[in-house]
């Protein structure tokens, strides 16, 4: 037990706030504590390093940021903004828009293309210059009412920021080549992107606002799924945690066969990411069929 990155009460705490198995603490010993070992010499005063961290649906992306804030926090004094690129999606009418006026298949939340960047860009910026004497409110998204939550919802945080996270699916995704893009890989984009706009739309975003959101990572760390049929088990367990956290039943919850065609929008880069991003990422933790980690990579050459 890693006594010195977070006690024994907090572990138990986390593991109950999120609804984690028991054995989830193994995975904090022998993964998630040694992160926070890995980074907390990287601290530089005055300068908020910027972490990303990467991975398919249902991966455990969120979990591994709070983790990380937490034991930082509580360990070493740090301040950490938490982000996920899920929160800074486009509202649900400016996505009705992008699907009326340039193609229907950006109404649907997900890919690059449909996040809001310039709030994302803002609110980096804002954290960046934040001071002890201000606030600054983290925008969050309603997913079961797929729309912009309200901004009296937002947490706030208080500077100054030693970190910000910033977690997602595409989070370091890299732009495919040209050809690679010119064949549909499903029957979503067989059927509604024959001529290949939307994926041509998705690809051009890629390699202009989201890969220079992408350079000023400090630090990327992925969450590898074996592949992208556990991805799609993942994401329907994360539906029906969502269903039952819902205070309305779940109006915007997706069944098994919604999902099974809402992760076609994502399946083409959650393939590319799997055989790229363990060649970027700073740190890449090996899960298994189960969900379980089993192996921790980090890259010999450091930034």
């Amino acid at each position: 037990m890693q006594h010195d990155i977070v006690t024994n009460p907090q572990i138990e705490g986390f593991i109950s706030q999120h609804r984690l198995p028991k054995k989830f603490r193994i995975l904090i010993d022998e993964h998630y504590a040694p992160i926070v070992s890995w980074l907390i010499p990287k601290r530089r005063a005055g300068v908020a390093l910027f972490l990303g961290i990467s991975g398919a649906q249902g991966t455990g992306k969120s979990t591994l940021a709070d983790f990380i804030r937490l034991a930082l926090e509580t360990t070493a004094g740090w301040r950490v903004a938490a982000l996920s690129l899920d929160d800074f999606y486009l509202t649900k009418p400016e996505r009705e828009r992008l699907g009326k006026d340039v193609h229907p298949l950006l109404k649907t939340r997900g890919v690059p293309g449909t996040h809001d960047l310039q709030l994302l860009s803002s609110c980096i910026d804002q954290l960046r210059d934040l001071d002890s004497k201000r606030t600054l409110p983290l925008p969050r998204f309603d997913k079961a009412q797929d729309d912009r939550a309200a901004i009296e919802t937002w947490p706030v945080v208080t500077g100054p920021i030693d970190l910000i996270i910033l977690e997602g699916w595409c989070v370091g995704s890299l732009p495919q080549a040209p050809e690679a893009v010119s064949k549909p890989i499903n029957e979503l984009e067989r059927n509604k992107d024959p001529a290949g706009t939307w994926r041509q739309i998705v690809n051009k975003c890629l390699a202009e606002g989201y890969a220079e959101l992408f350079a000023a990572l400090d630090f990327l760390l992925l969450l590898q799924a074996p592949d992208f049929e556990a991805a799609c088990r993942w994401r329907l367990e994360q539906e029906k945690k969502l269903a039952a956290q819902s205070a309305d039943g779940g109006a915007g919850i997706m069944d098994r066969a919604q999902i099974a065609e809402f992760m076609q929008h994502y399946e083409r880069l959650t393939r590319a990411n799997l055989l790229s991003l363990p060649n970027i990422a700073d740190i890449v933790l090996q899960l298994d069929d189960n969900h379980d980690c089993v192996r921790s990579v980090y890259a010999t050459v450091a930034k």
